[in-house]
C-alpha cells in the first residue's frame, strides 16, 4: 500500500504554497522561507532536521533504522527578480520579487512527502528530503554538496521534479539521457587604450574585438562537425566605452550565455569561445580576462532511476510523456546527477498555462497531489512502507 495525501493535507499544502508565494525571497536570501518550511517540517517529526545547509537549505531525514537504499529527494526554494502583475489574494508582497518558476509549488510537494513520511516511515533504508536554496544562480546545489553537514549522507539515488507549462496537466514528462541543458555565463572584459576622439590613432579601441565577438560567438555552434548535439551561444550584453563624444573608448565588456545538451560539448564550446577571444585580442593587441558565472552542468537521467520514475507514473495511472529533445533551460540539479545516479522529471502544468519566468505565471495547485504521489511511489519501490 502506498500512503497518499488526503484532502486535509492537500488543503494544508496549498495554503503553504500560497504563503510562500506571498513572501518570496531571492536566491541566497531565503531565510524567512526556510523558517516557514522548518515550522512545517517540525510537525512531521523527522528523525533529523539539518538547518542552514548550503546557506538557507533544510534537510529532513526519515530513517527506518534498517539496512536499505538511501534516497535523496530535492526541491528548490528561491524566487526570481520579477515583478508580480497578478492580482489574486496570494500575490507577492515583496516588490520586484516573485515565484515565477514554481519553486513555491515544488516546495509544497516535498512538504507533502514529509508529512506522509512522518505518518508512515520507510520500512528499509532512509529518505532525505532536501529543500535547496539558490537554484536560479546555479550556486545552491554546489554549496549543499560542499557543506560538511551533507557529508553524513551517501545517497544511492537522487530525484527532483520541475513543473512544465505547455504540457498536459498532471502528465509526467521524462527524457532518456540529458533532460535539461548545460549552460554558463561568459563574461569577457577587454582593455585597450583610450584617446581623444579626434585622434583615435593615438589610442587602441577594443571596438574591432567587440564586433568580432558579437558576430563570431553566436556562429560557433554552426560548426556542427565539432559537436555531438545541440549548442547555442546567445549574446546577452555588450558595453563599449562611455557616452562621451570626445573620447575613443579603451574598455569594453561582452557577455554571452553558452548552452549545450551535453557536458562534453560544453567543454568544446567553451574552448572554442576562448580561442576566438584570444585570437581577436592578439590580432588587435587588446588585453582580455574571462570569467564565468551561473554554471549549470547538464541534468542527466540514470537509466535505473528513470525507470523508477516511469514505474511511479504508471502506478499512479498518470499520463507518461517521453520527450525526444532536452529542454534548453538549465537546472542546478545537474550537480547532483553528476555525482549520484538520479533523474529529474517534469510535471505538466497545463498546455495553456503561462510559461516559466513569465510575470503572469502562478504555480498550478492542481498538480501538487500528483507530485506527492509520484515521489511516494518512487520511495515505495526502493524503501517500502510500514503501513
Amino acid at each position: 500500500m502506498i500512503p497518499k495525501p488526503d484532502q486535509a493535507l492537500i488543503n494544508q499544502l496549498v495554503e503553504l504554497r500560497k504563503t510562500l508565494h506571498r513572501h518570496p525571497e531571492l536566491s541566497g536570501k531565503e531565510a524567512q522561507t526556510a523558517s516557514r518550511i522548518k515550522k512545517f517540517l517540525k510537525e512531521t517529526k523527522p528523525d533529523q532536521l539539518i538547518e542552514k545547509l548550503g546557506g538557507n537549505g533544510l534537510l529532513a531525514l526519515f530513517d527506518s533504522g534498517q539496512p536499505g537504499a538511501e534516497l535523496l529527494l530535492r526541491c528548490d526554494t528561491d524566487a526570481l527578480p520579477i515583478q508580480e502583475v497578478n492580482d489574486f489574494a496570494h500575490r507577492s508582497e515583496n516588490d520586484g520579487v516573485a515565484h515565477k518558476c514554481g519553486h513555491d509549488g515544488h516546495t509544497a510537494i516535498l512538504a507533502g512527502v514529509a508529512a506522509l513520511l512522518g505518518r508512515h516511515r520507510p520500512k528499509t533504508g532512509r529518505v532525505a528530503l532536501l529543500f535547496q536554496p539558490d537554484e536560479e544562480t546555479g550556486r545552491g546545489a554546489e554549496k549543499v554538496l560542499h557543506d560538511e553537514a551533507f557529508a553524513a549522507l551517501n545517497p544511492d539515488m537522487v530525484f527532483a521534479l520541475h513543473n512544465l507549462p505547455g504540457f498536459d496537466e498532471k502528465a509526467v514528462v521524462v527524457k532518456k539521457g540529458s533532460f535539461a541543458s548545460a549552460s554558463k555565463g561568459m563574461i569577457i572584459t577587454l582593455k585597450g587604450k583610450s584617446s581623444h576622439a579626434a585622434h583615435p590613432e593615438q589610442g587602441n579601441s577594443p571596438v574591432k574585438v567587440v564586433t568580432g565577438l558579437l558576430d563570431g560567438l553566436p556562429n560557433i555552434p554552426n560548426m556542427k562537425e565539432s559537436f555531438e548535439d545541440f549548442c547555442l551561444v546567445t549574446i546577452i550584453h555588450a558595453h563599449l566605452g562611455e557616452k562621451a563624444f570626445g573620447t575613443s573608448p579603451g574598455d569594453a565588456v561582452v557577455m554571452a550565455t553558452l548552452r549545450s545538451y551535453l557536458d562534453d560539448d560544453m567543454e568544446k564550446l567553451t574552448a572554442m569561445a576562448e580561442y576566438l577571444v584570444d585570437h581577436l585580442c592578439r590580432k588587435y593587441d587588446i588585453a582580455s580576462e574571462i570569467h564565468y558565472t551561473e554554471v549549470f552542468p547538464a541534468t542527466v537521467s540514470d537509466p535505473e532511476a528513470l525507470e523508477l520514475v516511469k514505474n511511479a507514473a504508471r502506478q499512479n495511472q498518470s499520463q507518461l510523456l517521453e520527450i525526444d529533445e532536452p529542454f534548453r533551460w538549465s537546472e542546478d540539479f545537474g550537480h547532483f546527477t553528476m555525482q549520484y545516479p538520479g533523474a529529474l522529471f517534469g510535471l505538466g502544468a497545463g498546455k495553456d498555462h503561462p510559461g516559466l519566468h513569465n510575470n503572469h505565471y502562478d504555480f498550478n495547485d492542481n498538480i501538487i497531489e500528483t507530485g506527492v504521489n509520484i515521489f511516494m511511489n518512487i520511495i515505495r519501490q526502493k524503501n517500502k512502507f510500514d503501513v
